[in-house]
């Protein structure tokens, strides 16, 4: 009896240790699994850290980024406006219309125009008569044959009728007309109106039968062979825009294709809104495929 007792004791005893053992077991695994698990976060946390400082070191040695349009030069931009109003009676161009320097644009339709012409020619005719009446009397007078009052009033009336007629050229040349050719090519019906400069027409502002006013436009024409990037640029940066700069920039729908452009000018005014500046660069390879008005995206270059 006392030797069962023994062996019973001695079993809850093994049990016990069993027990206890297989705790102890599941609490090292469980802090083996703790510790791993700080391991792992540790070592997130180390890979984040490089990556931020990483992109922030990046962000730093990238040069800003600025937007911008595609612009023409001032001076390679002309507006054709009419000196005399009247109504469109013809035109030889449209939109997009590539033209040449003398090309007859549009015909416009005045009686103004016409009587000019006749004011000119009449007047050229009866210049030459006093003339030569002014030259005559001058004759008589040294021969003493004429009184001296007659060749003052000759010589007034030819004055008179010459700064008529160079009034009337000068009136014809502020349209475009050569006065002396009228004396050959007779009175036109219509005034031509002719390209000054070679370029693309854009910005049309008539149609036939319009009548358009003195100084009312018919239309833009834009020669691209300068072509300006007006880049937007904010107080921040402006320190970095130097004169002389140059520039690399992408031009929206045109892939990741690169241009260069050298900046010419710095805008002395800050808008009161966005409080930016404009600056312009001038694009170094002008392509055929370039408009005013393209949107553009472009950096600086060390």
């Amino acid at each position: 009896m006392k030797r069962n007792y023994i062996y019973l004791v001695s079993a809850a005893m093994l049990a016990l240790a069993a027990c206890t053992q297989a705790q102890t077991g599941e609490t090292t695994a469980e802090s083996e699994s703790e510790e791993a698990k700080a391991e792992v976060v540790t070592e997130s946390e180390s890979d984040s850290v490089e990556i931020d400082a990483v992109t922030g070191a990046t962000n730093v040695a990238n040069s800003p980024t600025f937007n911008g349009l595609m612009v023409v030069s001032p001076s390679k931009q002309v507006t054709l406006s009419l000196t005399m109003g009247g109504k469109v009676h013809a035109l030889n161009v449209m939109p997009g219309s590539a033209v040449s320097r003398g090309k007859v644009v549009a015909m416009i339709d005045n009686p103004e125009y016409i009587e000019l012409q006749q004011t000119y020619l009449e007047a050229s005719a009866q210049l030459e008569y006093l003339e030569k009446e002014y030259q005559r009397q001058r004759t008589l007078v040294e021969q003493d044959a004429a009184s001296q009052k007659r060749a003052q009033q000759a010589k007034a009336d030819y004055l008179s009728m010459k700064s008529r007629v160079d009034a009337s050229a000068s009136r014809l040349a502020t349209l475009g007309i050569e006065a002396k050719e009228l004396a050959t090519s007779g009175i036109k019906p219509y005034l031509p109106v002719v390209a000054p400069v070679s370029g693309f027409v854009t910005n049309m502002n008539a149609n036939l039968g319009k009548y358009l006013e003195v100084g009312e436009p018919i239309c833009d024409i834009i020669d691209k062979s300068r072509i300006l990037l007006q880049l937007t640029v904010y107080e921040k940066d402006l320190h970095l825009m130097k004169i002389g700069g140059k520039v690399e920039f992408r031009v929206n729908g045109m892939g990741k294709e690169t241009f260069a452009a050298k900046i010419v000018a710095i805008d002395q005014a800050v808008d009161s809104k966005d409080y930016s500046v404009k600056v312009y660069a001038e694009v170094s390879t002008v392509r055929s495929d370039f408009r005013p008005g393209m949107y553009v995206r472009a950096k600086l270059l060390k």
